[in-house]
């Protein structure tokens, strides 16, 4: 088949499966793609216990990064996620080991989280503070708290039940890829097939359009970070039922992995363009990249740079797709 003839089958297919889902197949290729090399050099990486482990890891960096993706998609930011992850668990945590109960402790985390991402919301859409300065600040907020309020000590030791939201099995897979896949479906349905999620795309494709048409941008902003740090507190939840252990700190490596997944996963930095299906993905390819280097013994130090390195990759394709687009409208 010639180019000619062949460009025209190239724009149907374009036109029947949407760029959206073209750009996530393609990761999901570059996905099958790492796992065949890694199968390859090394034996451990098909084991069931190591593709468990990766699941397991991606579902909690999924769900941090999940709400960050709903902000990133109004062209906005989210830099207090991880803080916020660590002061929700300091705080559930004390709850816990005061009352007993779980059930309290995971409100707590939630009702934290939550109303951090209310502050930020309110900063960003009522005093309108660029969301890279009010959430910054947010972080240095919750990250003070956070060191303040544990002391330099840890909590530990959570109840049994608890802790199957960590490290507990259902049918052989762990409980977390659970809540990943179930929130990635309650995710998806909301953001293609609801009003809100429509809302949201057209909010960052064009604020002030959005404003035009009568969307209440204020409200879908604050109620979109809301998410993001209610998100956050969930994150939480598993993490403390993963580690059996609460101490300062323990968000904030958390926070450049979660921007790396939704960017790699797609979404642009610039609002509009992205979905929580290539969220999932992107965190796949980095928990598999991550993996990678430790089944290879490649010096943990190198992880960070790794991680930097497919962050920036990720923002120059998107910036080079964008201009892109806009050249062809």
């Amino acid at each position: 088949m010639s180019a000619t003839a062949a460009a025209p089958r190239r724009k149907a297919i374009m036109h029947a499966w949407g760029p959206d889902v073209l750009q996530a197949l393609y990761r999901v290729a570059a996905v099958v793609l790492l796992a065949i090399v890694l199968a390859f050099l090394s034996k451990a990486f098909l084991s069931w216990g190591n593709i468990l482990n990766v699941l397991r890891q991606a579902s909690l960096l999924f769900l941090i990064a999940s709400g960050l993706t709903l902000v990133i998609l109004t062209a906005g930011l989210d830099l207090s996620v991880g803080a916020n992850l660590g002061l929700s668990a300091g705080v559930a945590a004390a709850v816990m080991q005061a009352t007993g109960s779980p059930v309290l402790g995971s409100l707590t985390a939630l009702g934290c989280g939550a109303l951090i991402g209310f502050g930020n919301g309110s900063m960003v859409a009522g005093l309108r503070i660029p969301p890279f300065i009010a959430t910054y600040g947010m972080l240095w907020v919750c990250s003070g708290l956070t060191y303040y309020f544990m002391g330099g000590g840890a909590i530990y030791g959570f109840p049994a039940g608890f802790r199957t939201l960590g490290t507990g099995y259902l049918f052989g897979v762990p409980v977390p890829i659970y809540a990943m896949v179930g929130f990635l479906v309650i995710g998806t349905i909301i953001t293609r097939r609801t009003t809100f999620g429509q809302d949201i795309f057209t909010i960052g494709a064009n604020a002030v359009a959005a404003r035009l048409s009568g969307i209440p941008v204020r409200r879908r902003l604050i109620a979109v970070y809301t998410i993001s740090g209610a998100m956050a507190g969930l994150a939480a939840i598993v993490y403390l039922a993963r580690v059996n252990s609460a101490e300062a700190g323990i968000g904030e490596p958390l926070l450049l992995p979660a921007i790396a997944a939704v960017l790699i996963g797609g979404t642009s930095l610039f609002g509009g363009i992205g979905s929580l299906f290539g969220t999932v993905v992107g965190a796949l390819l980095l928990t598999l990249v991550l993996n990678g280097m430790n089944l290879l013994s490649i010096d943990a130090n190198w992880q960070p740079f790794a991680t930097g390195a497919i962050v920036l990759i990720a923002l120059l394709i998107d910036t080079v797709t964008r201009r892109h687009s806009e050249r062809r409208a």
